[in-house]
């Protein structure tokens, strides 16, 4: 078979979708005897024509769809050549597929290093309409005849739409998949914009992905991945149509990247809602759907945020009238309390006002505003959720992703070339490869499994270690920090605890950002290794393993603050140790929530900071770096130089993107009872973050290749775990780390007759009310405080306060726990169940009574389908009508013959 008749049979549209591609590889094979030896087609080799923004061959008619770019071989040292010549023979029979699949090519080297050649692809009408097919793109049958919905705030939010003058509003269209057969039934109005430049990149993309590279053994190698990894090209991308900050003066070209710079990435533009209709013509719908995402999630956050911002407003303006808090401070009863000391030997007696500004700090955010707060964010996120479900479902029907199944999606090359053992499809009950045995695949998923557990492991004990720190250095604080008369003014700020908690915060934020470094190379490998079958699999894989590790990694401390720090102490007299050497430390007299707070604010803030680092800085260094190495401002750079000159987005894409989001919703649905703020923080960020994705994806990177994407895969499913684990951390936070609880157990119960001495439920007395006795004298030799204060009187003060429900000295069961600790136990659960019980009822009628699908929606796809359908069905009747035509007129033609033949 000729080089002409294997692209003749590309043109024809001989390829059929099937499980492993076979159709493609069979295609490829039948080939192959055509690029082997002499007859290996070429890419021509032509000169720049100095024209810097054109997308287009030399000739101005063929535009460029994919570009691939190599270290010309013949270059090199020649002690060095022979190494590169394999990596030359494989690029020759790379390109001679390519040719042989139907791309056209055309080679330019560098006019900023000659070493460097550029090889651009063109794909024909011919080839772009047999893959439509293969790949089943859905393409316009006819203009959308019914009318779009208005909203009554329309007119507000056309004030923050992008210019209509710039950025045109799309035509809708009803929609099919792709038959070239049926070609006269799809609305083309014009050949050169049928297929957009993103679906033509596409397809460019999509054949590379399944071009042959070398045949060794009758063993297959194909895929640009393959090539990139191993340096035979330096990098593959679809071009960008025009420079970002300038206008193509081109009529050709549709300037997209500078609207999208000018209406969307522009610090300007930053009160512009997004053109998402461009965002994804231009970047494909899976950065489309991202984007969409990222903006649903922050407008919702707003008002979660306005509702966390009243309620800390609340406890700020309430903070000088809590009653517990007057008595911390307050110097006749705070001042008298003598407070035991809350580490072995080095810690010392102290007063119980020394801790009367974090008391009132304390206030802000542990107050009943907190609790209607936190009840109120458990409907919010079940809105959040369902509300994303409605608006997907209409970027799935205009976008025309809610048919992309799974049987559409390709199989990865790396899955294809793997491809050696026989099976039986269990639904076609036919005989296809697939890359590993059932026993296989079990030892691949149990390694991915043993080596997630052994990281997570790993973060369980750096954890611990940081407990240690934590128990060891707040012995050295309580020692010297009171010698230091530079503090003194600071004294009521800076105590060891704070200092403890402020220094163990930091440390852990520099242990997770380091250890995030390290597993992520661990999980792309895990991952690589257990051979996912699409690309969606794969990442939905990925996707999970890291969310898995960053959720123990950044949320460990988180939990252990607020559900293990104090709560297993014992008491002064009988301490509870860590490894038998570590006194375990105690929460302030006010609870663990300020600590908690704390924590949420320096790993939220550092995290914000470090992102905003890696995806601004460092990507606009690196592109300033390389213009300045290579001078590139002077001389005139073809538009395919100017865009290798950018930074390559990685074969994650948005996945860290992603991933940065859904962490951040963690900390603000998971812990939000202690910190009212984290959606205010949330949003401010976000805010930001649309803005600096859009203006790096649109600047500082190459364009990617355009995706699909129904919707945001695995991340749908965690969000929807984090939601129902946010109720319980939520509603356990309020019970056991804030002080809420046994604040309305003494109000109601403790106050008043027969626990209390006062006539009507008070809050007075709370505090000496909750706070234990201890005698002095029980001391252990190894516990007693080496040194005393000098305002402490060994003779009068003979005992010592600490926090827990106990009975005093002298009692019957003394230092067991008392009625009121049983009470309060009591009440904790209670409240955890009916409070739980309570906003899972919501939650469950909130999902149920909002459909999923917008019922507008609903009849646009029945419309749709109905059409697809019709049209599908006329033209086989035209089809068979015109078969019956022909059938008669040779049946005639014979009878005529036959009658000649018989006279």
């Amino acid at each position: 078979m000729s080089t002409d008749d294997c692209s003749g049979l590309a043109m024809e549209g001989v390829f059929e979708d099937d499980a492993c591609g076979e159709t493609d590889q069979t295609f490829i094979e039948s080939c192959d005897a055509s690029i082997e030896g002499k007859d290996m087609p070429i890419p021509d080799l032509v000169e720049f024509n100095n024209d810097p923004g054109s997308l287009f061959f030399n000739d101005g008619e063929r535009r460029i769809d994919f570009v691939l770019v190599y270290e010309d071989e013949d270059t090199k040292d020649f002690e060095k050549r022979h190494q590169f010549q394999r990596r030359k023979r494989r690029r020759q029979y790379f390109e001679a597929s390519l040719m042989n699949m139907g791309l056209e090519l055309e080679a330019t080297k560098s006019v900023l290093n000659e070493k460097v050649v550029f090889v651009k692809g063109h794909t024909p009408w011919e080839v772009l309409c047999t893959y439509a097919e293969v790949m089943h793109i859905k393409m316009p049958i006819q203009l959308n005849d019914l009318k779009s919905k208005t909203s009554a705030f329309n007119c507000f939010t056309k004030l923050f739409s992008p210019s209509e003058d710039l950025i045109h509003p799309e035509t809708e269209y009803f929609t099919a998949p792709f038959e070239k057969e049926r070609i006269s039934q799809f609305y083309i109005k014009d050949r050169e914009q049928f297929f957009t430049p993103s679906m033509r990149s596409r397809i460019a993309s999509y054949i590379l992905t399944r071009a042959d590279y070398e045949t060794r053994d009758n063993v297959r190698k194909f895929g640009i991945s393959k090539l990139l990894d191993s340096g035979v090209y330096k990098a593959a991308y679809p071009l960008h149509d025009c420079r970002f900050n300038v206008k193509s003066e081109d009529q050709k070209c549709p300037n997209e990247r500078y609207l999208l710079y000018r209406e969307w990435a522009h610090p300007r533009s930053f009160y512009k809602l997004q053109p998402l209709d461009l965002i994804r013509k231009y970047y494909g719908e899976k950065v489309g759907i991202y984007f969409a995402w990222l903006a649903f999630y922050t407008k919702m956050l707003a008002f979660a945020a306005v509702v966390g911002l009243g309620c800390f407003i609340f406890g700020y303006q309430t903070k000088e009238a809590s009653t517990w808090s007057k008595e911390v401070c307050d110097p006749q009863i705070g001042g008298s309390i003598i407070m035991c000391p809350q580490c072995d030997r080095e810690c010392t007696y102290w007063r119980l006002n020394s801790t009367c500004e974090s008391s009132k700090k304390l206030c802000i955010f542990d107050n009943f505003g907190t609790l209607v707060f936190a009840v109120f964010m458990a409907v919010w996120v079940t809105l959040f959720l369902e509300f994303w479900k409605r608006y997907q479902a209409e970027l799935e029907y205009e976008w025309d992703t809610a048919a992309f199944l799974e049987q559409e999606e390709q199989p990865r090359p790396e899955y294809e070339a793997k491809c050696i053992h026989k099976r039986v499809n269990p639904v076609t009950q036919d005989i296809e490869l697939v890359p590993y045995s059932n026993c296989g695949k079990c030892v691949r998923v149990s390694c991915g499994i043993g080596t997630v557990l052994f990281w997570v492991l790993l973060i369980i004990a750096s954890v611990v270690g940081v407990i240690v720190y934590r128990l060891a250095v707040f012995f050295a604080f309580s020692a010297h920090l009171s010698n230091l008369k530079e503090l003194e003014p600071f004294r009521e700020y800076v105590t060891p605890q704070m200092a403890t908690s402020v220094t163990a915060s930091i440390i852990s934020f520099v242990i997770i950002m380091i250890l995030n470094t390290v597993y992520e190379k661990v999980a792309i490998w895990i991952t690589d290794f257990e051979l996912p079958r699409t690309k969606t699999d794969y990442e939905n894989s990925l996707t999970l393993k890291m969310f898995l590790f960053q959720f123990v990694n950044y949320y460990s401390s988180c939990f252990y603050i607020a559900f293990f720090k104090g709560k297993i102490v014992g008491y002064p007299g009988d301490p509870v140790y860590w490894l038998g050497k570590y006194r375990n430390e105690e929460c302030d007299p006010g609870g663990c929530l300020i600590e908690l707070t704390t924590q949420l604010t320096i790993i939220m803030g550092g995290k914000a900071v470090w992102n905003n680092i890696q995806e601004v800085l460092v990507p606009w260094i690196k592109n300033l770096i390389g213009r300045c190495t290579t001078k590139a401002h002077e001389k005139v750079t073809p538009r395919w130089e100017q865009d290798y000159q950018l930074q390559p987005l990685g074969k994650l894409g948005l996945f860290y993107e992603y991933l940065e989001m859904v962490i951040q919703f963690g900390f603000v649905t998971l812990f939000v009872a202690s910190f009212p703020l984290a959606p205010l923080l949330a949003l401010v960020n976000n805010l930001f973050e649309i803005r600096v994705d859009a203006w790096k994806i649109t600047t500082q990177f190459r364009r990617v290749v355009p995706e699909k994407a129904q919707d945001i895969g695995a991340w749908q499913p965690i969000l929807q775990g984090v939601a129902i684990l946010a109720v319980v951390t939520n509603a356990m936070i309020i019970a056991f780390t804030s002080d809420m609880i046994p604040r309305l157990v003494y109000y109601w119960a403790f106050s008043v007759y027969p626990y209390g001495d006062y006539g009507n439920h008070t809050m007075e007395g709370y505090i000496n009310n909750t706070l234990s006795i201890f005698n002095i004298s029980d001391f252990s030799n190894d516990s007693k405080p080496l040194r005393h204060p000098v305002w402490f009187d060994s003779e009068r003060d003979t005992t010592c306060r600490y926090r827990d429900f106990r009975y005093p000295p002298g009692h019957p069961r003394q230092y067991e726990y008392s009625i009121y600790y049983w009470h309060v136990i009591a009440a904790k659960l209670a409240f955890i169940i009916v409070v739980e019980h309570i906003v899972y009822l919501a939650k469950f009628i909130l999902s149920y009574i909002i459909p999923d699908v917008p019922a507008v929606v609903k009849q646009q796809m029945k419309r749709e389908s109905y059409l697809t359908q019709k049209r599908l069905h006329e033209s086989q009747l035209n089809l068979k009508k015109h078969v019956g035509h022909m059938a008669d007129k040779i049946i005639k033609d014979t009878e005529g013959t036959f009658r000649i033949m018989t006279d």
